[in-house]
């Protein structure tokens, strides 16, 4: 058996290749690429389901057999082991902010999913000045340069650039009071860790790929292109052009959330 959650010719082609006599995906309007299809065995319904957890968890299902819609599904949960080295890390990374810092993601992958680096500078500011909350920049492979971009643009040096690992990245989540970036692995890793999110989106829908936590908001500008863009370049940046104020205002609004629970 193999599934394929990719929806991509080259994904289905090493889903046949594998010698699987079963090869499940999702239904052709799913697909990223539809001539996939050729090369699956079953396809099961998806495009009822909006977030992308809940699609592929219905292919999961399919495979063992299990009848019930995942349209309602209760809490996700992902349990990611961490060892004491990782606890360790994260300790030692944020030393006495203890719970009093956000993190700041700015990379993404795609430059489409790139907000600019002078704005998360500007938001490391405002965050310490409004919410006195410093700010952590964290960044993957390839990203460093755009980390210091980060930093150099806060005017009170509120941003500190830090490398880590996956599991790293996790432990410092866990202990984060927000976490900012675009649609990429590490929100993804925040939304999974529990962390409160602000994601800033463009080429990508936030109702399929953003936060799963319904009181985790995704900001964006509703354009006359963004449906189904998923576009790596384009001729245009306005989908990511926007403003500060935009971006702000969802703090707040998350982080006085935030102040509510801890207040129930």
């Amino acid at each position: 058996m193999a599934i394929d959650l990719q929806g991509l010719i080259k994904s289905a082609v090493v889903a046949r290749a594998s010698g699987a006599t079963r090869r499940i995906g999702f239904e052709s309007r799913d697909l990223r690429e539809r001539a996939s299809r050729l090369f699956l065995t079953e396809q099961i319904n998806t495009s009822d389901l909006k977030h992308v957890i809940d699609k592929n968890l219905a292919l999961a299902r399919a495979a063992v057999g299990a009848a019930d819609s995942v349209a309602n599904s209760p809490r996700y949960e992902f349990p990611i082991s961490l060892t004491p080295d990782d606890e360790v890390f994260a300790e030692s990374a944020i030393g006495r902010l203890q719970g009093r810092f956000a993190i700041l993601n700015p990379g993404g992958g795609w430059p489409t999913k790139l907000w600019p680096a002078e704005r998360f500078g500007q938001l490391a500011d405002w965050l310490l000045e409004e919410h006195k909350l410093a700010s952590i920049v964290t960044y993957g492979p390839g990203e460093e340069a755009l980390a210091n971009e980060v930093a150099a643009s806060s005017r009170a040096r509120s941003a500190r650039p830090l490398a880590s690992t996956l599991k790293q990245f996790v432990a410092l989540a866990r202990r984060a009071r927000l976490f900012m970036g675009g649609d990429t692995g590490p929100l993804h890793l925040a939304a999974a860790s529990g962390t409160p999110i602000v994601g800033i989106y463009g080429p990508t829908s936030p109702e399929r790929n953003g936060p799963f936590d319904k009181r985790d908001i995704a900001v964006g500008l509703d354009l006359w292109c963004r449906l189904n863009c998923h576009r790596r370049s384009c001729w245009h940046w306005e989908c990511m052009d926007i403003p500060l104020s935009t971006v702000t205002e969802a703090v707040s609004a998350r982080l006085a959330e935030c102040d509510r629970k801890e207040q129930a």
